[in-house]
């Protein structure tokens, strides 16, 4: 029989348990909670943070070629970049607007002739929202042959008061969303640039909030995550800008026209896999149909050439030890992010997931070297 110190003990000890379990199921529901209500703001952190991921990557690549300190390297390399991208907007600048116009006009009015072409069928495509493409065929109707003559009533004082502040909220919108996106931009552009410049700060600050006993275990992690983190970026960007090279001039032999920003669109949704493919896939398609079908056809058989170089070339052979994900696992996270967190969750889905495989690998690594000490 155990004496009543015993089992005093045994309750007091049941009931620590018991208090720290549910403050441990509070505090992770507080955390799902605020990760939820702030997720954007999450996404646009861990953004900066790849950013100076790739930065820090980059300048690591230029010190095995020059010997140089960190912070000399790193400004090379942002002034480099900064170089690539002023030469592209100046000597292309005013033509990527121009064709990014007119892409836009193409895509808006085959969306049209293929939702035209779905209902001559029989397809019903009342789910389509092109309402707003078709608003300039339909304000006119179809029997008119002259034009409508000048009204002279004057529009009432409510009247003008409506439309000028229907001006002034969408005006505000536009302006709100430029600033937000310029925000944004700048945003991950000084996290990027505050990680690549003291990324031991940073690295050692994450160290020290693990606990004692658990710190050696989180070095290692920390460390796998930024190694692979790495090595995925750098053939992430080799792999975009080669989707890139080959649609442009691809497209540019077939004879469509603007393909230089859709060589742009291609290699910049490269980031995303899968998806991202088809997105532009489709992109070129609807963009090569002005030209005719066979442009069509021809655009539509460059794309897939280019999806199985991308995925049977370049990607196991630049990325082969970078990443290893079971496409259908990536391809069901994708979907679930993108659903639940829009652009963000779809874009930064893959480096997401390669940081809990890689926490996950360590962990079962961990377990089984306990298991067979």
């Amino acid at each position: 029989m155990p004496s009543s110190d015993e089992r005093l003990l045994a309750r007091n000890e049941l009931a620590w348990a018991i208090a720290v379990g549910g403050i441990g199921a509070v505090l992770f529901a507080a955390l799902l909670w605020f990760a939820w209500q702030f997720a954007t703001t999450l996404f646009l952190i861990f953004a900066g943070m790849l950013l100076g991921v790739a930065l820090n990557a980059m300048t690591q690549l230029l010190g095995r070629i020059v010997a140089l300190p960190q912070p000399l390297r790193l400004a090379i390399v942002c002034l480099a970049l900064v170089a690539m991208l002023s030469g592209v907007l100046f000597l292309g600048g005013a033509t990527i607007a121009q064709q990014a116009n007119v892409l836009s006009n193409t895509i808006k009015s085959q969306l049209v002739t293929v939702k035209g072409f779905l209902e001559k069928h029989g397809i019903d495509t009342s789910y389509f929202e092109l309402s707003g493409l078709t608003a300039d065929q339909s304000a006119e109707p179809s029997g008119a042959s002259q034009p409508a003559a000048p009204s002279t009533h004057f529009p009432s004082p409510s009247q003008l008061a409506s439309s000028g502040g229907a001006i002034v909220t969408q005006t505000l919108k536009v302006l709100l969303g430029t600033v937000s996106a310029v925000g944004n931009f700048f945003i991950v552009m000084f996290l990027g640039l505050a990680f690549a410049a003291q990324p031991a700060v940073y690295r050692n600050g994450l160290i020290f909030i693990a606990p004692t006993k658990y710190r050696n275990h989180a070095i290692a992690v920390i460390d796998r995550i930024d190694e692979t983190l790495e090595r995925w970026l750098l053939a992430q960007m080799l792999t975009m800008f080669a989707v890139f090279a080959v649609t442009w001039i691809g497209l540019a032999i077939i004879g469509i026209p603007n393909s230089f920003i859709l060589g742009i669109q291609a290699g910049l949704l490269a980031f995303i896999p899968t998806l991202g493919a088809l997105i532009a896939g489709l992109i070129v398609v609807l963009a090569s149909l002005a030209s005719g079908w066979i442009a069509a056809a021809s655009a539509l058989a460059l794309f897939l050439g280019i999806h199985a170089l991308e995925s049977y070339v370049l990607t196991p052979i630049i990325q082969r030890q970078a990443l290893d994900i079971p496409p259908a696992t990536l391809f069901a996270f994708q979907i679930l992010l993108g659903v639940v967190f829009g652009i963000w969750g779809l874009a930064l889905a893959l480096p997401l997931i390669a940081i809990a495989k890689v926490a996950i690998d360590y962990c079962k690594e961990h377990d089984q070297a306990a298991v067979a000490g």
